[in-house]
Order: structure tokens, then C-alpha cells, then sequence
């Protein structure tokens, strides 16, 4: 069964305060779309890539994949208005035996560990997710802005991604989406939760695969990948 992965990199980037979206800013000689390219490209285990990009950008976006000379990626596709709509998008171009994982592009310092970690827990379970243990304590809070409730620390985890399934499932949950034109959705396992179609298995993540949203995040960075 082959193993695809889908980047999502069609995001707008609207907090990170450039004229670009965040993926295409240079951080270490290359942007951030090529970190997460590369991690996926490099990895054994991953057969093919689908790049889901901003439409406005796609120009950008080939110019970049075709100076890397990347082998991987065999389609690159327009995304939608929301990141349940390109990952839809990125989803349904998979073929109906594999695994996907899906990820967010921004996420640029993904571990070759992580992408590991869900294959082979794809081996077992039919949805997997990535997360990493949380060092603060959560409060719930209701509309006045007052505590209700403070869940014990232990029971909650930072999610990230690659998210990733069995092709079959992700699709079935995106067609009861799009069915019920829910479209309010920023999380693949989310999905998979909402109609009951599975358990998903949490994996181990990483620090260093942090969500670039501003760039005070790539000084977090630079931080992590000098210690490493």
C-alpha cells in the first residue's frame, strides 16, 4: 500500500506580516514550502506527494518545485477557501488503496521520526494523529470569560501534524462534511471524531515541528535546530 503525503499549503499567512504567505518565506536558505517538501521527499517510506497550493501562488509555488527537481510530487493542486476544503481537495486525489498523511506546510521542521512514527501506527490503526504533551495547565472558559473548568494536565496533548489514514476513512469523513456543508472543521482527526468512524491513535511528536504563525515562532526555532 503506498504512503502519500498531502501538504496543505494554501494558507493566506495574515498574522505573520508579510506581502507572501508564510510558506514561501526564506528561513535558513530555503522557504519554508522546501523544508516540508523536503522532509517528506528524503523520507524511505513515502512514495508520492500531493501539494495542495494557494491558487494565487501557484506560479511561485512551480517555479519552486521545479528549481528542487523534486521526484516525488505528482500533482500540485489549487486549494479551497478553507483548510477543510484543500484538504478535501489534497484527500480525493488519492488513490483509494493507500495511506495519506496529511500536513500542514507550515509545520516546516517535521522529523523524519514523526513521519515514521505514523506509518507505522497505520500499520495497526486506521486514523492516526501527532501530538506532544502540554506544560501548561488548560482552563475552559464560557462566554464571560470566566474559568469553568481546568481539565487535569495529564490527559490533554498540543495536537500537530501529520495527521494520517487509511484513504477509505478520511474520504468517507470528508463526503459527510461536505454533505452536511460543514465546513468549520481546522483538524482531519476531527473529522474522523465527529461522525464516530474510528479511534485515532496518537503518536509521539516534536517541539521542533511547531506551526509557523508569526515570526517570533522561527526564532523558537532557530533556537531548537541549534541544539540539535
Amino acid at each position: 500500500m503506498k504512503n502519500i503525503a498531502v501538504i496543505l499549503a494554501s494558507g493566506t499567512g495574515e498574522r505573520f506580516g508579510e506581502n507572501i504567505p508564510k510558506q514561501f518565506y526564506v528561513f535558513k536558505d530555503k522557504t519554508l514550502l522546501e523544508h516540508s517538501i523536503n522532509a517528506f521527499e528524503q523520507n524511505k517510506n513515502i512514495d508520492e506527494i500531493i501539494l495542495v497550493t494557494n491558487p494565487k501562488f501557484r506560479d511561485l509555488t512551480e517555479e519552486i518545485i521545479s528549481k528542487n527537481n523534486y521526484k516525488k510530487i505528482i500533482k500540485i493542486l489549487n486549494g479551497g477557501e478553507k483548510r477543510v476544503d484543500s484538504s478535501r481537495i489534497g484527500v480525493f486525489e488519492a488513490p483509494d488503496e493507500a495511506n495519506v498523511l496529511i500536513h500542514d506546510a507550515v509545520r516546516a521542521f517535521v522529523t523524519q521520526d514523526i513521519i515514521n512514527r505514523n506509518i507505522e501506527a497505520l500499520k495497526i490503526y486506521k486514523a492516526v494523529g501527532t501530538a506532544i504533551d502540554t506544560v501548561d495547565t488548560i482552563i475552559q472558559v464560557d462566554e464571560n470569560g470566566c474559568i469553568t473548568s481546568i481539565p487535569k494536565r495529564s490527559s490533554l496533548k498540543r495536537v500537530q501534524t501529520p495527521q494520517s489514514f487509511r484513504v477509505e476513512l478520511i474520504k468517507k469523513a470528508h463526503n459527510l462534511a461536505q454533505n452536511e456543508k460543514n465546513t468549520d472543521f481546522t483538524d482531519d482527526c476531527g473529522l474522523i471524531l465527529k461522525y464516530n468512524l474510528a479511534s485515532v491513535h496518537i503518536v509521539e511528536g516534536d517541539e521542533i515541528n511547531l506551526k509557523i504563525t508569526q515570526k517570533s515562532d522561527l526564532e523558537i526555532i532557530n533556537k531548537l535546530t541549534e541544539k540539535r
